[in-house]
């Protein structure tokens, strides 16, 4: 009997413990290539049921930019099995952050792009490495994978209608 509720009581302290880190979403404001301001606290928090993907990659990262052209590559289709918002996030630093908006207009990605020039939002998520996908759905951070290989955006995609 003392075991079943040493048992439960770990549980529900997991539990309280897991809850809360996912409620922690950081409220930091980055700045979208076209010049608004976004809050990704209040980004996962405005998507409720949609999941929303956020993608961490930097202009001198080959094997970021190979994600983010093959996830553009099925882009629209994916969005019409189930709908999902997908921000790309530069984490260009201050002297190549200038680079970032001509190179994303270059691509001619369909997804929106934030910077993260500070690498602010990248060190409160603890990313140390790109690319590194993060997946939110109902305000809480439900999956996250770091590096990419050709098919991973397959993956990504099947976590998404998973979801």
């Amino acid at each position: 009997m003392k075991k079943r509720i040493l048992v439960f009581i770990i549980s529900v302290v997991l539990l309280a413990h897991v809850a809360k880190s996912q409620e922690n979403i950081p409220s930091i404001k980055l700045k979208a290539v076209s010049g608004k301001i976004i809050d990704l606290r209040d980004l996962v928090a405005n998507t409720k049921d949609t999941v929303l993907v956020v993608s961490f990659w930097a202009t001198w990262c080959m094997p970021c930019i190979a994600e983010l052209d093959n996830i553009n590559d099925e882009f629209e289709e994916q969005q019409t099995l189930k709908p999902f918002k997908f921000y790309g996030v530069a984490i260009d630093d201050a002297r190549t952050t200038q680079r970032v908006k001509p190179f994303v207009k270059g691509k001619g990605w369909k997804f929106d792009v934030l910077m993260d020039v500070n690498s602010e939002l990248k060190r409160a998520l603890n990313i140390t490495d790109v690319p590194h996908v993060i997946i939110f759905k109902n305000g809480k951070l439900v999956s996250r994978h770091t590096g990419y290989i050709t098919g991973d955006e397959n993956n990504l995609f099947e976590t998404i209608k998973g979801l």
